[in-house]
């Protein structure tokens, strides 16, 4: 939908038990610049592609995406490319956010392609999660600083995640032009064009949590208070970012 000021979008999603031990989706809607596309799941694991049929968020633009995963569900939820940050005609912040649900014993993997933050551009992103006591998440975020050669536009984003009704999580970032001094320093990007995170929920992480650790020259594995771990990378491109994630979700998810 085309209003002043910028276009708004909502796409959402419902998984439920099918009654036969899979995953069924009731709920598939979408609009505008967002599109969802059902591909093929694998066992009791249902998925999701999100599908940009426009360019976009562009200067005014609101997207919102919601996705529930209810008891007993498995749930994957992927991007077909990855979403591109650009100026538009209309002045103004754009705006994305994501609202994930994951009930007990359900099980969401929410893995889009890469944010990126094309010059000129202002978005703000806000990802907020609740999870159940029982329910289990991977969720991947990850962002690049401007296309190759560009600067980068500002980029804002807050990441919350709740846990049995309980912050284990709630973090923000600020880049690029008219974010708050420093944040290209040592001490946050330290000059790196592309930065992520990856928060893994497991019931079993309150009995045994991971044990925290660096991650090479650029990464950091914490536990943190709940049944969950954060990991933290910055990297030069969006490939070593990918590697990095990669290899830590391979030994914790």
């Amino acid at each position: 939908m085309t209003v002043s000021g910028g276009v708004r979008a909502l796409a959402r999603i419902v998984a439920r038990e099918d009654g036969r031990g899979g995953t069924s989706l009731p709920v598939l809607e979408s609009d505008g610049p967002l599109a969802l596309r059902r591909t093929r799941g694998s066992g009791a694991e249902a998925r999701v592609l999100l599908v940009g049929a426009m360019s976009g968020p562009l200067g005014g633009d609101h997207f919102t995406v919601e996705a529930q995963a209810r008891e007993g569900t498995r749930l994957r939820v992927g991007s077909a490319a990855a979403t591109i940050a650009l100026p538009g005609q209309a002045k103004g912040e754009a705006r994305y956010d994501v609202r994930l649900t994951v009930a007990d014993d359900a099980e969401l993997h929410w893995l889009p392609e890469q944010l990126i933050s094309a010059g000129g551009s202002d978005l703000y992103v806000t990802t907020r999660v609740d999870v159940g006591a029982r329910g289990r998440l991977v969720l991947r975020e990850e962002q690049v600083l401007g296309r190759s050669g560009e600067e980068p536009g500002r980029l804002g984003s807050r990441l919350t995640v709740r846990v049995a009704g309980r912050v284990v999580l709630d973090q923000e970032l600020a880049c690029g032009p008219g974010a708050p001094g420093g944040w290209d320093g040592p001490a946050v990007l330290a000059g790196h064009r592309a930065v992520g995170q990856l928060i893994v929920v497991r019931p079993e992480f309150a009995a045994e949590p991971v044990t925290a650790q660096v991650l090479g020259d650029g990464g950091a594995l914490v536990p943190l208070a709940g049944p969950a771990a954060l990991v933290t990378a910055v990297a030069p491109d969006a490939l070593q970012l990918r590697r990095l994630l990669d290899e830590v979700l391979g030994r914790i998810g």
